[in-house]
């Protein structure tokens, strides 16, 4: 898992390298700070989900799955700026780094996101080695799942949840949109992008992704009870300090496991149609689900 993760971020990083504006000129501390926060140690997961799409499909284009990627990881970098500002959660620390409100200042990071996003966009807007139909439909996939049908979606119902007690399919359905939303977008987009997906495919891994995003974030719920600050490279315990329902405080740690391990195992039984062509995303997976980090 560790070689093919480290694949993907190689071509994937060359990719963002290329992209992102060089640091000079009058705009040179926002181009930094996009820099800053896209190189800061990520893990790429989202990225090695589109390449792991674009093989269990069996006919990905190197070229492409790459700009689809990179796109993407755009995205969840925006996101992250934005979520970490003192308006969203506040926070100081993201992998171990000083955020990027607090390396920079606020407003630098508000249009270092800004930025990022509509970058994102570009780099789907310009994809040359397929069809303008299929541009427009990973446009239209990108949109909706990062903006008011997903990521941001989520993140409303984050805030306006905070200090109060949701109930378990409250809790579903914020993390449904704000974390599980972008996860199944890099699923979908690395199969769409092919353009050799059927529809009985892209359901299924629709729904794989919908399993292992949401044990995703049960995951994190879990780490961010028994991982250290240090281990994590954010802030430990920061969800119970806001005032955050989690599905540790919901259900127990214990249950928690049990429902993260239910949801992994789903995850692999819609992969079966695939066969040996989805190994990448059973290893995404079982990475996903016994992470330290």
């Amino acid at each position: 898992m560790k070689d093919y993760l480290y694949q993907c971020t190689t071509q994937v990083d060359a990719h963002l390298e290329s992209a992102l504006p060089a640091v000079q000129g009058p705009a040179e501390q926002l181009f930094a700070a996009m820099r800053y926060s896209v190189f800061n140690g990520g893990k790429r997961i989202r990225p090695a989900l589109c390449f792991a799409a674009a093989s269990a499909i069996g006919k990905s284009n190197t070229v492409t799955t790459v700009a689809v990627a990179a796109a993407l990881e755009m995205i969840h970098a925006y996101s992250l700026i934005h979520d970490d500002l003192p308006a969203m959660d506040d926070d100081d620390l993201r992998r171990g780094k000083p955020t990027c409100h607090i390396q920079f200042d606020e407003a630098t990071a508000i249009l270092a996101g800004d930025a990022l996003q509509s970058l994102a966009f570009q780099q789907l807007s310009e994809l040359r080695e397929v069809s303008a139909d299929t541009a427009l439909q990973l446009v239209s996939m990108l949109s909706r799942h990062s903006g008011c049908s997903g990521m941001v979606t989520g993140q409303a119902i984050d805030l306006a949840a905070t200090g109060k007690r949701l109930d378990l399919d409250e809790l579903k359905n914020m993390h449904a949109h704000k974390t599980g939303a972008l996860i199944e977008a890099s699923v979908l987009m690395g199969a769409v992008a092919t353009e050799a997906g059927t529809e009985m495919e892209l359901e299924a891994l629709s729904e794989f992704s919908r399993a292992i995003g949401l044990a995703f974030q049960i995951q994190d719920d879990i780490l961010d009870v028994e991982s250290s600050t240090e281990q994590l490279g954010k802030q430990q315990g920061s969800d119970i300090t806001n005032g955050k329902s989690t599905y540790t405080s919901i259900l127990g740690l214990q249950q928690a496991r049990s429902q993260a391990a239910e949801l992994y195992q789903h995850s692999l039984d819609c992969l079966e149609p695939f066969a040996e062509r989805a190994e990448a995303l059973r290893s995404i997976a079982s990475f996903i689900i016994n992470r330290a980090y």
